[in-house]
């Protein structure tokens, strides 16, 4: 029978590799990364998780690469929560560490855009748990990109129960503003305690 460390050893594998940068041959950059400023990652990491960057890395410019480390810019990242993005894909985890929570809304973007779906749904969940009076509505906003109905309801129902408290905050007047359709819809389901068709209670 494994021991603990064993079963740690086994399962840190990947994590392993990344630490010892082992033949790393790629590089990933943040939208706002400085200038020579770049994660050291594997390919075979990359593709095994995401089905994105599988169909990246399998376009024409990595083929003809000839052994040359390319360098994919993840432009709607910046860096710590790209640092966030990496960590969890070698960490083989079913929970999020403290910095992937600090950076939950930039990493449920990230697990959507590029199919890495195991933390799209761990983003969600923590996202669900922290709800309050001043993050609620950015995360309304967030389950429409693309819609995301679990989201949208727990955001949406949280907003309704909670409405006379974050009416007047600051984030509720510039919500109004850029989102005044969804706003109407917010104000009448505050009176009918429906929404998505589902008793808000």
């Amino acid at each position: 029978m494994a021991t603990r460390r064993n079963r740690d050893i086994f399962l840190g594998g990947f994590a392993n590799l990344f630490i010892e940068q082992w033949q790393v041959d790629l590089r990933l950059k943040a939208g706002d990364s400085k200038k020579g400023e770049a994660i050291s990652v594997h390919k075979l990491v990359m593709a095994a998780t995401s089905e994105v960057f599988k169909k990246i890395l399998e376009s024409d410019k990595f083929k003809a690469s000839d052994g040359k480390i390319e360098t994919i810019t993840l432009f709607e990242l910046k860096q710590e929560p790209l640092e966030g993005l990496v960590e969890f894909i070698y960490d083989n985890s079913s929970v999020l560490s403290e910095k992937e929570k600090k950076h939950v809304q930039s990493l449920y973007i990230a697990g959507d855009k590029y199919e890495i779906l195991h933390l799209r749904e761990l983003c969600r969940n923590e996202l669900i748990a922290s709800l309050d009076p001043s993050n609620a509505l950015n995360v309304l906003e967030l389950s429409l990109i693309p819609f995301d109905e679990a989201l949208n309801d727990s955001a949406a129902s949280f907003i309704i129960m909670n409405l006379e408290t974050i009416c007047e905050t600051a984030e509720f007047k510039a919500f109004v503003r850029r989102n005044p359709d969804l706003s109407v819809e917010i104000m009448k389901a505050s009176y009918t305690r429906m929404w998505n068709g589902r008793y808000v209670n």
